[in-house]
C-alpha cells in the first residue's frame, strides 16, 4: 500500500433519470440545464489542480436517440413493488424527446464525451436505469440483466468502465459478484457509521436523515477515512464514501464555514494519518447556485493542494484506488 494520503473523488451523473420517481422536470429544471455549465467548469477545476475523478454515468445517458434508447431495453425487467420505480412504462410517454439537441433531460453523450476527453478522468457504471438493488421485487436476474445492457451501450460507444456505484447507495452484497464477472473491480460501500446503513427507501427514517445532515457541519461520525480497502476473493474492492457534498443552499448559509471546516479537518486528518477519503456529490447538485458551489470545491481543492505540498497526499480515482489499497475480505455470491 502507498502509504501516503489519498483523495478520492467520484460523481454520480444521473439527470433526471435519477430523481425521476421524485421530482418533476419542472421542478428540477435550473438543476438539470444548469450541468451543462457546471460540468465543462468541474473539468477545468479538475485539469487545474490535478484531480483524477471517477463520473459513475446512468447508461441511459450514452444514448443518441430515442431509438437506441428503446434498444437497449434489458430482457428482464426489475419488477419493483413500488411501480414508479421502474423507468421503463415512462420511456414510452412524451417525455423522452427524440435527441440531445431538443432532450438536455435524458441524454448526454455531448457530455460524456467531453469528460472523457480531459486527463484523469475515468468513466463509470451507475447501472443502466438508476437500478435500485434493496427495493422489494427487483431480483438477482433483472440487475444482471441491467449490466449486461450497461456495457452493450457504453462498449458500442468504446467504453469499459471497471468501478460501479449503487444508485440511491442500495449496496447489495450479494450482486457484487455479479459485478466482478462482468469486469467491475471496484464499488463505492457506504460509510461505516450507522446513520449511513440504508435498506432501501423504506428505511430511511427522518431522524437518520436530520443525523445525516447535522453531520455535514458538526463531527458526529468521525471523520469517516480509510487506513485500507477492502477486497472480497472475487477482487471486487469496497472505496466507500467518507462524505457527500452537500450543495450550497442560501436558509443555511450562516452554516457554510462550518461545513467547509468539516470536511478540511476531514482531509487534514486523513494527510497526517496515511488514510484515504473519499468525497462524493452529483454535478446536478451545482447546477443551482452555480457560482457558490464551485467557489466551494475550489477551496476545498487548494486544501488538497497543500496537502499535497505538505504530507505527500495523492489525487486517486476509484480504479486508481482500489489497484493500491487492497486488502482481503469475506465473499458474497449470488449466481445468475
Amino acid at each position: 500500500m502507498d502509504k501516503t494520503g489519498a483523495f478520492v473523488i467520484s460523481l454520480d451523473f444521473e439527470l433526471y433519470w435519477g430523481v425521476r420517481d421524485k421530482r418533476t422536470i419542472q421542478s428540477y429544471e435550473q438543476n438539470l440545464l444548469g450541468v451543462r455549465q457546471v460540468i465543462p467548469a468541474l473539468l477545468e477545476l479538475f485539469a487545474k489542480y490535478e484531480m483524477h475523478v471517477t463520473w459513475a454515468t446512468v447508461g441511459f445517458l450514452f444514448c443518441e436517440t430515442r431509438k437506441e434508447l428503446a434498444g437497449v431495453i434489458p430482457r428482464h425487467l426489475p419488477a419493483y413493488s413500488d411501480g414508479k420505480l421502474s423507468p421503463y412504462p415512462y420511456l414510452d410517454t412524451d417525455a423522452i424527446g427524440e435527441h440531445e439537441q431538443v432532450d438536455p433531460y435524458h441524454f448526454a453523450p455531448s457530455l460524456i464525451k467531453l469528460i472523457s476527453s480531459y486527463p484523469h478522468q475515468f468513466i463509470g457504471s451507475h447501472t443502466l436505469s438508476h437500478y435500485y438493488c434493496l427495493e422489494p421485487g427487483q431480483t438477482p436476474e433483472a440487475f444482471a440483466a441491467d449490466l449486461d445492457s450497461f456495457q452493450k451501450v457504453t462498449r458500442k460507444k468504446g467504453y469499459a468502465p471497471s468501478s460501479i456505484v449503487f444508485p440511491r447507495n442500495q449496496v447489495q452484497p450479494a450482486y457484487l459478484s455479479l459485478c466482478k464477472k462482468r469486469g467491475f473491480r471496484s464499488y463505492r460501500g457506504n460509510e461505516r457509521s450507522w446513520m449511513y446503513h440504508t435498506k432501501g427507501t423504506a428505511e430511511e427514517t427522518l431522524f437518520k436523515r436530520a443525523m445525516r445532515l447535522m453531520d455535514a457541519y458538526v463531527n458526529l461520525s468521525g471523520h469517516n477515512n480509510y487506513e485500507s480497502l477492502k477486497r472480497s476473493p472475487e477482487g471486487l474492492v469496497d472505496v466507500p464514501s467518507s462524505r457527500f457534498l452537500r450543495p450550497y443552499h442560501p436558509r443555511l448559509e450562516r452554516l457554510e464555514k462550518w461545513r467547509m471546516k468539516r470536511i478540511k479537518c476531514d482531509l487534514t486528518h486523513t494527510a497526517k494519518h496515511n488514510r484515504l477519503y473519499h468525497l462524493w456529490w452529483h454535478p446536478e447538485n451545482f447546477g443551482d447556485h452555480i457560482e457558490e458551489n464551485l467557489s466551494f470545491l475550489e477551496e476545498i481543492l487548494q486544501h488538497y493542494s497543500m496537502l499535497r505540498k505538505r504530507y505527500g497526499m495523492q489525487s486517486l480515482s476509484m480504479e486508481e484506488a482500489a489497484a493500491k489499497w487492497s486488502q482481503q475480505e469475506v465473499r458474497h455470491e449470488v449466481l445468475v
